[in-house]
């Protein structure tokens, strides 16, 4: 595995920034013994001095059974915008963030990460960002850590093949809901 052994006080969280601001692929620094390893996914302090939202309203998870799965892109509207904090547990996901947030250098940019079960990964999706995936795998299971509890009235999508933003899937969609796959096309409001 390559651990590394460390004093428990040491325990850290590797930050690795991506082309859209605000948007963080994390990863665990695990300290190895004999029993296994000990390492930390998430820290108020940590998230706070990087600028991020360390609020947790809120958890979900996901199970989706078949390889091909997209779901997404989705999103909250402000008053109740979310930042998540993205993780799979089971199996592997191309997952996307994409920014729509119109005064962002990076406006209707988006970026993947590869996250698996195997690497513990984790993927900040930071407000006015839309997130999906599309499972690698069967049998994938995906926990998100959300800032702000679900909102019914605030929630809101757009399309995974929107010519607006030209995402570069990285295999077949075979499975989607019915909602995700008739978003209109994208729209500033």
């Amino acid at each position: 595995m390559g651990y590394k052994t460390k004093e428990r006080s040491l325990v850290v969280m590797i930050f690795h920034e991506t082309k859209i601001p605000g948007a963080f692929e994390i990863h665990l620094e695990p300290i190895l013994d004999e029993r296994g390893f000990f390492a930390r996914s998430w820290c108020l302090q940590d998230f706070a001095a990087k600028g991020l939202n360390p609020t947790v309203a809120q958890c979900n998870c996901s199970f989706t059974t078949r390889k091909g799965t997209l779901r997404g892109l989705h999103y909250q509207a402000s008053p109740y915008a979310e930042a998540k904090l993205v993780r799979c547990t089971r199996g592997a996901i191309y997952d996307v963030v994409l920014d729509l947030r119109p005064t962002s250098p990076t406006f209707k940019d988006w970026i993947s990460v590869v996250l698996t079960a195997e690497l513990r990964n984790t993927v900040y999706v930071p407000e006015g960002c839309a997130h999906g995936f599309l499972s690698l795998e069967d049998g994938v299971e995906t926990l998100y850590q959300i800032s702000e509890v679900y909102h019914p009235e605030a929630a809101r999508g757009v399309r995974w093949n929107d010519p607006a933003f030209r995402i570069a899937w990285p295999d077949t969609v075979k499975v989607i809901s019915e909602r995700d796959r008739t978003y209109p096309n994208f729209e500033l409001s």
